[in-house]
């Protein structure tokens, strides 16, 4: 067998902090924000979409999580491409996530400065992203339990809020609060033009947005290799995330459009400050933008953290730099970090200097990003268990629900979202950029040698437990 390539990264992450990076993951800007768009795309029936889409998320991180159990190592994604797939997989892979990553920290850090205006209106709008940007930097650099528990407060304040979301809204359904003691029921949720006011049409074409607020839900898998019980860790946060999408996304849903109608939703703002102004707290406005505000920085957190790793890995495959392979002392990947950090803060300037259309044309290649990096769990997953004897299959101690007949159908259900991409002016730059992006990464690979390089790139090992 192919030498296993060292790894020397710190297992520093506890199980308390994995459990919350795949919440946080799971739950976006854009349930506080851009929900209100989406509801007005299908209405009530927008939680089917939800559901639809989070039973397919689950089955990717179940599948995600069978390969992170047997190879609990960094840059999970690029380097089981990299094994089962072969090597100009892994370097698409592991580029294509970091450049996922980049794209979209850029414009969360940059939207930092804008959230910080609505309290200080003054303040010019680029220093709140490089102090931004700096200080996850540092956090990043001083070991991995620093990212985890960073991480960790950043998502427990989004879960709280939506937690306390959901029981005030219920205490307007049920008991009439803030509606002066008559319960608000759930006739909205029906009165409106139906359940279905968009038909079946509106819930389809609303799966593009629900798939983008799921964006990130993978990162548990870049966590495995400095996870320290990856083979319990990994599989007790993974086995939540079907039921989290249900409370958060889809309890988050049924309360706001059981309390307002949906075609009235988003006229006045988020559905969220909205919820929370209805029962007298003058600050709503407030809580939501911190609120978001720490959501932002999570995903830049997240992102140094993510694309560090990812560089890492690519370094280790021959796919990158040999720089990108140095650790600091703490066991950190410093120089992909910080060339991480570079380009986001070269990403700040330019969204300054060109129009904000472009810069809406770039992000869009995460998007499509993260749908490969989905179906390429899929497919992994896949060949892995097809390199398996019966006996070894019989060993794992993690598999994916209704193999493999689940993962044609989210491979069906992942290309038909890409299809879907085809039909909005606003989605189907990410087609033509994801194209341009993907020919430049296949190019690159050939025109800087590394096609030569195959025979003598290293493998990761499986797990003890199926050797």
């Amino acid at each position: 067998m192919i030498e296993q390539p060292k790894e020397e990264l710190h297992r520093g992450l506890q199980e308390r902090h994995i459990q919350l990076i795949a919440l946080g993951g799971a739950i976006g800007v854009g349930l506080f924000l851009g929900s209100a768009t989406a509801i007005k795309t299908a209405g009530p029936a927008l939680m089917l979409s939800y559901i639809i889409g989070g039973l397919a998320i689950f089955i990717i991180m179940r599948a995600l999580g069978e390969l992170a159990v047997a190879y609990p190592v960094s840059g999970s994604f690029s380097a089981y491409a990299n094994r089962f797939l072969g090597p100009l997989a892994g370097h698409i892979t592991g580029w294509t996530y970091w450049f996922m990553w980049v794209v979209t920290c850029m414009a969360e850090i940059t939207a930092i400065g804008v959230y910080v205006k609505f309290w200080i209106p003054s303040m010019p709008q680029w220093i709140p992203p490089l102090i931004a940007l700096i200080a996850m930097t540092i956090v990043n650099l001083v070991a991995v339990k620093a990212y985890g528990e960073f991480e960790f407060w950043f998502a427990l304040i989004k879960v709280v809020t939506i937690l306390v979301m959901i029981v005030v809204g219920a205490g307007m359904i049920f008991f009439g609060l803030g509606n002066h003691g008559v319960p608000l029921g759930f006739s909205n949720l029906w009165t409106h033009g139906g359940f279905f006011p968009k038909g079946i049409t509106g819930v389809v074409m609303a799966l593009v947005m629900v798939m983008f607020a799921y964006l990130g839900v993978e990162l548990i898998g870049v966590t495995a290799g400095e996870a320290q019980h990856p083979e319990k860790s990994i599989p007790s946060a993974i086995d939540k995330v079907l039921y989290r999408i249900l409370i958060f996304y889809v309890g988050a849903l049924l309360v706001i459009m059981s309390i307002y109608p949906w075609n009235e939703i988003g006229t006045k703002g988020s559905p969220f400050v909205m919820t929370f102004a209805k029962i007298g707290i003058p600050a709503a406005a407030g809580i939501i933008n911190f609120v978001v505000l720490t959501a932002a920085l999570s995903s830049c957190n997240s992102g140094l953290f993510s694309t560090g790793r990812m560089l890492y890995n690519l370094a280790l495959q021959k796919n990158a730099p040999a720089v990108f392979g140095k650790l600091s002392r703490t066991g950190v990947p410093y120089a992909g970090i910080l060339f991480s950090a570079v380009c986001l803060l070269v990403g700040v300037v330019l969204n300054y200097l060109v129009p904000a259309q472009v810069f809406v044309y770039v992000t869009s290649v995460g998007t499509l990003g993260a749908i490969y990096v989905w179906a390429l769990i899929l497919v992994v997953q896949m060949r892995f268990r097809e390199s398996l004897s019966a006996d070894e299959v019989a060993r794992l101690t993690y598999r994916t629900p209704w193999y493999p007949v689940s993962n044609w159908i989210v491979l069906a259900f992942l290309a038909f979202v890409v299809v879907l991409l085809a039909f909005s002016a606003d989605t189907r730059v990410a087609l033509y950029v994801g194209v341009a992006w993907f020919a430049l990464i296949i190019a690159s690979y050939y025109l800087f040698g590394l096609h030569r390089k195959d025979v003598a790139r290293p493998q990761p090992t499986p797990a003890k437990k199926i050797q």
